[in-house]
């Protein structure tokens, strides 16, 4: 497995694999209008110019991806997605540490996931994050990690 830079050319790609990710992530909130559901190609390609985007490939074939930026040195990262047949086999883990160190200069790391995603509170909580706030984003009541770098 390796961690690559994805380019506009992996987008249509990169969209099946948010959609089909973020699916449990919808079912678990009965909020199916989450931004990684009803995101157009077009605005996915429009986000290549403003964030880093990441991708792990296994071959020729994507197996995860995600996003980051940095803001005020916070690294803010997003649109964490492995396919839902690969999850839980330390993808997810290995694109957060790639994502977590996109940015070298950032001092401290924010992400946020819905309040009833167990496995990936756990898995953020594992790697040292911690709450620091909760908003209502939709019909979803998401909590907002933070870790020091």
């Amino acid at each position: 497995m390796k961690v690559l830079q994805a380019t506009i050319d992996d987008a249509e790609i990169l969209l099946d694999l948010q959609r089909a990710a973020y699916k449990s992530e919808a079912e678990l909130h009965n909020d199916f209008k989450i931004p990684p559901l009803t995101q157009s190609l077009d605005e996915l390609k429009d986000s290549f110019s403003q964030k880093t985007i990441l991708k792990i490939m296994d071959g020729d074939t994507i197996l995860a991806s995600g996003q980051a930026y940095l803001e005020s040195g916070t690294c803010h990262i997003g649109r964490m997605a492995v396919w839902p047949e690969l999850q839980g086999k330390g993808i997810g883990s290995k694109l957060l540490s790639a994502l977590e160190s996109a940015f070298p200069e950032a001092s401290r790391v924010e992400l946020f996931t819905g309040e009833h995603s167990a496995s990936n509170l756990a898995m953020y909580k594992h790697r040292g994050y911690i709450q620091f706030k909760t908003a209502q984003l939709g019909n979803t009541k998401v909590i907002f990690l933070e870790r020091q770098l």
